[in-house]
């Protein structure tokens, strides 16, 4: 059989959209916060939008493979956010870029490609320019990309499972201060993009 009369799903196109979005998404909020110095990012053209690539191998590797293990559990609806954490040297959380997203499993009709580049890619325009909601991090800042399950995936059954492990980071004790920065709701995929910052009444690490 030809391979180009395999049918894939909707869904299963827009899953794909969705993780190359979010690998060039995560980058540019890394861009943003100015971790690295701008030569470590390259500027390219995706959904005709200007946005930063990672030129050092071991960034550009981390961010690429983080979010492309996230494929098969967004598929399988289990993934409900993926948040890039900024945290201090104490491993206390500064701040979050948090994306909710939810695609619809039994999704069947056509979805234009053209329709949802146009949607995403109001999502790295606004992005680019949301630097004045963010907060300045500590020089000692340090930054990872978490996921979110609804329902934890079991490591016996899957070998991507046993590459996400728990982590150390140390959470909020009080809801976080939240900050939209753009959404869209239709079918088949919602998707949210916000910032999340500690509560003023959030404890210090010394208390």
């Amino acid at each position: 059989m030809d391979s180009r009369d395999i049918k894939v799903p909707p869904q299963g196109e827009i899953v794909q959209i969705l993780v190359e979005f979010l690998e060039v998404a995560i980058t540019s909020v890394v861009f943003l916060k100015g971790i690295y110095p701008s030569g470590a990012f390259e500027r390219r053209r995706y959904m005709n939008a200007v946005v930063q690539k990672a030129r050092h191998p071991e960034l550009q590797d981390y961010i690429h493979s983080t979010v492309s293990g996230l494929l098969p559990f967004i598929q399988k609806g289990l993934v409900e956010r993926v948040a890039v954490i900024f945290f201090n040297g104490d491993n206390v959380q500064v701040e979050r870029f948090v994306f909710k997203l939810t695609v619809n499993q039994s999704y069947e009709s056509k979805v234009e490609n053209s329709d949802l580049e146009f949607a995403l890619r109001a999502f790295l325009i606004k992005l680019s320019v949301s630097e004045p909601l963010t907060k300045v991090l500590p020089p000692d800042c340090k930054w990872e990309i978490t996921a979110y399950f609804q329902t934890l995936p079991s490591s016996g059954t899957s070998k991507d499972a046993e590459s996400w492990i728990p982590t150390d980071t140390k959470q909020w004790q009080q809801p976080p201060v939240i900050t939209p920065i753009k959404s869209m709701n239709s079918q088949p995929l919602s998707l949210q993009l916000y910032l999340e910052h500690p509560s003023l009444s959030e404890p210090k690490p010394c208390e």
